[in-house]
């Protein structure tokens, strides 16, 4: 499958360093880049993307005002000079937050994020859902060909990836066939709660909240903002 990348942002050597990371990838195609939101908004009514490289602060109209603007936006991976943004990208549903100057391991986390979202659009996954088997402590689910044990005590969040999840646990990470929606009907709701459209955290696996984040081990989860305010009644409960 072939990924169509845009990337969008005013300074040229920007630019150049996505190409050249994107050239890594052999199923990544760079479709265009533009250097203002305009350019962008012409470039999107005309073709069709599967991940957008976005830079913040660009003349006329910013990335942030620019992704809000579309109606259905492709993936998005947000590169930018600037960290303070970073929350407000999230709550965007922005799959990454690159800080420049990133380095190209740092680029590969990201893209690899980004094609596990841009994948289930187009396999099919949700007709691959067989359901899951729920016990009071665990569940059994098809992933990969095999049924995985996941168990209640040791999921720490899960992440949305369209038609499909991935289960963090904190022995692995487990990528299935089914929506985050029809695992929330699975959890226990005293053990678990959607924080996010794309997150659902475990309770006692929550270290730090701060702000519209959430620290779980080494990684932050972020908090939407109409969810924020159940969620911070719960843990105050």
């Amino acid at each position: 499958m072939k990924i169509k990348c845009l990337i969008v942002d005013d300074e040229p050597a920007a630019q150049r360093v996505v190409e050249k990371f994107l050239s890594n990838f052999q199923h990544a195609v760079i479709s265009g880049s533009c250097k203002t939101a305009f350019e962008a908004i012409n470039f999107l009514n005309n073709h069709r993307i599967d991940l957008l490289f976005l830079d913040i602060n660009m003349p006329g109209l910013t990335g942030i005002d620019f992704l809000r603007s579309l109606r259905n936006p492709p993936v998005v991976i947000i590169t930018t000079a600037y960290r303070e943004y970073a929350v407000e990208s999230y709550e965007l549903d922005v799959v990454d937050y690159l800080h420049k100057p990133f380095s190209f391991d740092r680029f590969f986390q990201a893209f690899q994020k980004a094609e596990e979202k841009i994948k289930p659009s187009s396999s099919g996954a949700s007709d691959n859902y067989e359901g899951v088997k729920a016990s009071k402590d665990h569940f059994f689910i098809k992933a990969d060909k095999k049924f995985v044990r996941v168990n209640y005590g040791e999921l720490t969040y899960i992440e949305s990836l369209g038609d499909y999840c991935k289960i963090h646990t904190e022995k692995s990470k487990v990528v299935a066939a089914i929506t985050l929606k029809k695992l929330l009907e699975i959890l226990p709701s005293t053990q678990f709660v959607r924080v996010h459209k794309s997150f659902i955290v475990a309770y006692d696996k929550i270290e730090l909240v701060e702000g519209n984040t959430i620290k779980i081990g080494t990684s932050v989860v972020p908090i939407g903002y109409s969810y924020k305010k159940g969620f911070l009644k719960h843990i105050g409960e």
